[in-house]
Parts: C-alpha cells; sequence; structure tokens
C-alpha cells in the first residue's frame, strides 16, 4: 500500500454492553486491513463523552491509532482543556476538530462557537502535539448562507492550523473534484480526503443523506429503488458504485480514504479488499 493511498475508518461509541462487544469484534477484523488510524465520534454536545473517551482509550490499548472527534459547540474552555489533556495523556496524537451540533433543548452555544475557534484553541493550547483533521463538504454545510461562505469557513480553519481535511460523504465525482480546485484557488493546500459511506441499506441511506444535505444522484435513487426490498441486489450495486468511485477519486490523486464504517466490518473489508488497499 503506498502512502498516498492510505485509508481510515470510522466508529461511532456503543450504547450498551452489547454493543461495545461488537464493536471490539468489528474492530478486530478491520484492524487485520492495517488502516492508518481508527475515528470514533463525539456526540452533540459531548452527549457520548464518556463513550468516546472508553473508545479511544481501548483503541489505543490494544496499541492501534486512535483520532477522537472533539466538538466545540455547547462547551467551555476549562472542559476543552480538560479533555485535551486526558488525551495527550493517553498518547494520543490525533484530534477531528469539529464544531458539532447543539443538542435539542440545550441554549447556551458555549464559549467557542465555531471550528476554527476550537482549531485555534487546540493550537493555542497544546502546540503541535495534535495533527489536526476539520472537516469538509465539497456540496456545502446544509446551514452555509452559500457556497462561498462555506468555502471561506473551511478556510478559516486551514489558517486556524488543520493539518488536513476529511469530507462528508458523497457520491457525486466532481463535487469533490470541484470543490478541490475551489481550494487550490483560495491557497489551501491540505491534504482533503474524501469521506466514503459504504452503501448497505438504501432506506437508512436515503433518510441519512436527506438529514446531513450529501446528495444521492437521481440516477443513483431510481436504480436502488427498482430493487424495491431485495437487499442482497440493494447491496451489490451499491459496493459496485462505492468501488467504482473510490477508484475515479484515487486515479484523481485523492491523499487517501475514510472510510465511515457504520460499526460494521463487512462492507468497508469488501471496499478495501477490492481497490487492493490492504
Amino acid at each position: 500500500m503506498t502512502p498516498q493511498h492510505a485509508f481510515s475508518i470510522e466508529f461511532f461509541p456503543p450504547q450498551t454492553i452489547e454493543g461495545a462487544d461488537k464493536l471490539r469484534a468489528t474492530r478486530a477484523k478491520l484492524a487485520e486491513l492495517t488502516p492508518e488510524f481508527f475515528s470514533v465520534t463525539f456526540g452533540a454536545g459531548g452527549s457520548t463523552q464518556e463513550r468516546t473517551f472508553e473508545t479511544v482509550f481501548e483503541i489505543q490499548r490494544e496499541g492501534l491509532q486512535a483520532a477522537p472527534h472533539l466538538s466545540c459547540i455547547g462547551s467551555t474552555r476549562p472542559q476543552i482543556r480538560e479533555i485535551l489533556q486526558r488525551y495527550k495523556d493517553a498518547g494520543i496524537r490525533r484530534i477531528i476538530a469539529l464544531r458539532g451540533d447543539l443538542p435539542s433543548g440545550v441554549g447556551d452555544p458555549g464559549e467557542l462557537r465555531y471550528a476554527n475557534e476550537l482549531v485555534a484553541f487546540i493550537r493555542a493550547e497544546t502546540g503541535d502535539h495534535f495533527h489536526i483533521e476539520v472537516a469538509a463538504y465539497p456540496e456545502y454545510h446544509p446551514q452555509a448562507k452559500s457556497p462561498r461562505d462555506d468555502l471561506l469557513a473551511f478556510k478559516r480553519k486551514v489558517d486556524a492550523g488543520a493539518n488536513s481535511a476529511i469530507t462528508q460523504y458523497f457520491y457525486n465525482l466532481d463535487a469533490f473534484l470541484h470543490f478541490r480546485d475551489e481550494c487550490t484557488a483560495q491557497g489551501i493546500s491540505i491534504p482533503i480526503v474524501p469521506g466514503i459511506m459504504p452503501i448497505v441499506s438504501f432506506s437508512k441511506l436515503a433518510r441519512f443523506s436527506d438529514a446531513c444535505g450529501a446528495e444521492i444522484p437521481r440516477w443513483m435513487r431510481r436504480k436502488f429503488e427498482s430493487y424495491g426490498d431485495d437487499g442482497d441486489s440493494i447491496k451489490a450495486f451499491g459496493l459496485e458504485v462505492v468501488t467504482h468511485l473510490c477508484e475515479q477519486l484515487l486515479k484523481a490523486g485523492a491523499p487517501g480514504l475514510h472510510f465511515y464504517s457504520m460499526n460494521q466490518a463487512g462492507p468497508t473489508t469488501e471496499l478495501v479488499r477490492r481497490l487492493g488497499l490492504a
């Protein structure tokens, strides 16, 4: 595997003991693929904070590289400072810095309101200890006022000290290539890694995509819809589509791939195998 074809895998913290056991088994299978790191999500306003800690520290104890998500919305500087110290003490060297969404019913956005402020705070507190990843949106953040506003928001995160970025998932190659060109025109030179969502269930994907603003191209929707409840055909077509997308991205010079595993080993394993990355 060449360095430019490195890949990483994302988990979300399990909510139950059974879920934690299942994730350990999933992680053991995915670790055999030798990803660069495993990232672990962080709930709105830190709502899954302790479960994120538990999962991250367990990954580190297994001798693997963990990259915790850290969102700033709804948090204070002392709270974030304490989290950063815990991660430093545990030997964590990579953080995915995000604004996050304010939990429903919580009115105080906290002291840091935007991801660029979080990136700047991490740099001020810890210097170059952490490799800082930030989020990027080839199809634009759903709350962005305009494409230009979204691009400038991304640039502020880079200027604040981000080392690299991981994108929201997408299925339109041109969206990523256009976004990358716009970044280059703005003088943004950090690596921008495409986020890849394997397709297992079209109904779940459609609901998730509608909520987060990721477009499913019409031709794909129609094809998926034509399969009805034929789960095997949906999985086969989804695997075909996502494999081709990854091949095109790597051919176009993407610096790597970040797989959203949804805590399942099978889909990501098959994609990595087909792409010859392991």
